[in-house]
Protein backbone atom coordinates (compact mmCIF):
# COMPACT_ATOMS: atom_id res chain seq x y z
CA UNK A 1 0.00 0.00 0.00
CA UNK A 2 2.29 2.84 1.18
CA UNK A 3 5.74 2.52 -0.39
CA UNK A 4 7.54 5.65 0.80
CA UNK A 5 7.36 9.33 1.68
CA UNK A 6 7.73 12.26 -0.71
CA UNK A 7 8.43 15.42 1.30
CA UNK A 8 8.27 18.91 -0.22
CA UNK A 9 10.04 22.16 0.59
CA UNK A 10 8.64 25.29 -1.01
CA UNK A 11 11.08 28.17 -1.45
CA UNK A 12 11.46 31.29 -3.58
CA UNK A 13 15.09 30.21 -4.31
CA UNK A 14 14.81 26.57 -5.41
CA UNK A 15 18.16 26.48 -7.25
CA UNK A 16 20.09 27.64 -4.19
CA UNK A 17 18.34 25.12 -1.96
CA UNK A 18 18.81 22.29 -4.46
CA UNK A 19 22.55 23.06 -4.57
CA UNK A 20 22.66 22.95 -0.76
CA UNK A 21 21.01 19.52 -0.60
CA UNK A 22 23.29 18.21 -3.34
CA UNK A 23 26.65 19.83 -2.55
CA UNK A 24 26.52 20.39 1.21
CA UNK A 25 24.33 17.57 2.48
CA UNK A 26 25.57 15.23 -0.26
CA UNK A 27 22.18 13.75 -1.13
CA UNK A 28 21.88 11.73 -4.33
CA UNK A 29 19.10 12.63 -6.75
CA UNK A 30 17.38 11.56 -9.93
CA UNK A 31 16.28 13.85 -12.74
CA UNK A 32 12.49 13.88 -12.70
CA UNK A 33 12.54 15.58 -16.11
CA UNK A 34 13.80 18.90 -17.38
CA UNK A 35 16.65 18.99 -14.85
CA UNK A 36 14.27 18.86 -11.88
CA UNK A 37 16.05 16.85 -9.14
CA UNK A 38 14.23 14.58 -6.71
CA UNK A 39 16.53 13.86 -3.77
CA UNK A 40 16.97 10.48 -2.15
CA UNK A 41 16.44 10.59 1.60
CA UNK A 42 17.54 8.20 4.31
CA UNK A 43 14.89 5.92 5.84
CA UNK A 44 11.99 7.90 7.26
CA UNK A 45 9.61 7.62 10.17
CA UNK A 46 6.52 9.59 11.14
CA UNK A 47 5.57 10.80 14.61
CA UNK A 48 2.08 12.11 15.26
CA UNK A 49 1.77 14.52 18.18
CA UNK A 50 -1.28 16.14 19.77
CA UNK A 51 -1.73 19.86 19.22
CA UNK A 52 -3.80 22.45 21.02
CA UNK A 53 -3.54 24.82 18.08
CA UNK A 54 -3.82 24.48 14.34
CA UNK A 55 -2.50 21.41 12.56
CA UNK A 56 1.10 21.77 11.34
CA UNK A 57 3.94 19.71 9.89
CA UNK A 58 7.69 19.70 10.54
CA UNK A 59 10.66 18.10 8.80
CA UNK A 60 13.70 16.93 10.75
CA UNK A 61 16.84 15.18 9.56
CA UNK A 62 18.18 12.53 11.95
CA UNK A 63 21.83 11.89 12.85
CA UNK A 64 23.76 9.51 15.11
CA UNK A 65 25.92 12.19 16.76
CA UNK A 66 24.65 15.77 16.72
CA UNK A 67 27.91 17.48 17.74
CA UNK A 68 29.94 15.57 15.13
CA UNK A 69 27.36 16.24 12.41
CA UNK A 70 27.25 19.95 13.28
CA UNK A 71 31.07 20.13 13.15
CA UNK A 72 31.12 18.46 9.70
CA UNK A 73 28.39 20.77 8.41
CA UNK A 74 30.06 23.90 9.86
CA UNK A 75 33.22 22.94 7.93
CA UNK A 76 31.04 23.20 4.79
CA UNK A 77 29.81 26.67 5.79
CA UNK A 78 26.50 25.66 7.37
CA UNK A 79 25.12 27.88 10.14
CA UNK A 80 22.76 26.85 12.91
CA UNK A 81 19.93 28.77 14.54
CA UNK A 82 20.25 29.03 18.31
CA UNK A 83 21.90 26.55 20.61
CA UNK A 84 21.51 22.80 20.94
CA UNK A 85 18.33 21.85 22.76
CA UNK A 86 18.11 18.89 25.11
CA UNK A 87 14.68 17.30 24.89
CA UNK A 88 13.39 14.07 26.44
CA UNK A 89 13.29 12.62 22.91
CA UNK A 90 16.67 13.87 21.65
CA UNK A 91 19.25 16.62 21.13
CA UNK A 92 18.01 19.20 18.64
CA UNK A 93 19.09 22.13 16.54
CA UNK A 94 17.99 23.89 13.36
CA UNK A 95 20.02 24.24 10.19
CA UNK A 96 19.84 27.69 8.60
CA UNK A 97 19.08 27.06 4.93
CA UNK A 98 20.45 29.28 2.14
CA UNK A 99 16.94 30.58 1.38
CA UNK A 100 16.47 31.83 4.96
CA UNK A 101 14.39 28.84 6.05
CA UNK A 102 15.25 26.44 8.83
CA UNK A 103 15.40 22.66 8.86
CA UNK A 104 15.33 20.59 12.03
CA UNK A 105 18.23 18.27 12.86
CA UNK A 106 18.29 15.92 15.82
CA UNK A 107 19.97 13.00 17.49
CA UNK A 108 17.12 10.81 18.75
CA UNK A 109 17.06 9.18 22.17
CA UNK A 110 13.98 7.12 21.30
CA UNK A 111 13.93 3.81 19.42
CA UNK A 112 13.82 4.25 15.65
CA UNK A 113 11.15 2.74 13.44
CA UNK A 114 13.80 1.67 10.90
CA UNK A 115 17.33 0.35 10.76
CA UNK A 116 19.28 -1.92 13.06
CA UNK A 117 17.45 -2.87 16.23
CA UNK A 118 14.08 -1.53 15.10
CA UNK A 119 11.11 -3.33 16.57
CA UNK A 120 8.05 -2.63 14.48
CA UNK A 121 4.64 -3.37 15.98
CA UNK A 122 2.64 -5.36 13.42
CA UNK A 123 -0.75 -4.05 12.32
CA UNK A 124 -3.81 -5.90 13.57
CA UNK A 125 -5.67 -7.81 10.92
CA UNK A 126 -9.22 -6.68 10.22
CA UNK A 127 -11.71 -8.62 12.30
CA UNK A 128 -9.07 -9.70 14.82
Amino acid sequence: MITGVHALIYTPDAEKLRAFFKDVLGLDSVDAGGGWPIFALPPAELGIHPSEGAASHELYLLCDNLEKTMKELRAKGVRFAGSVGEESWGKTTRIELPDGGRLGLYQPKHPLAHGEGAVVVPRRKKGA
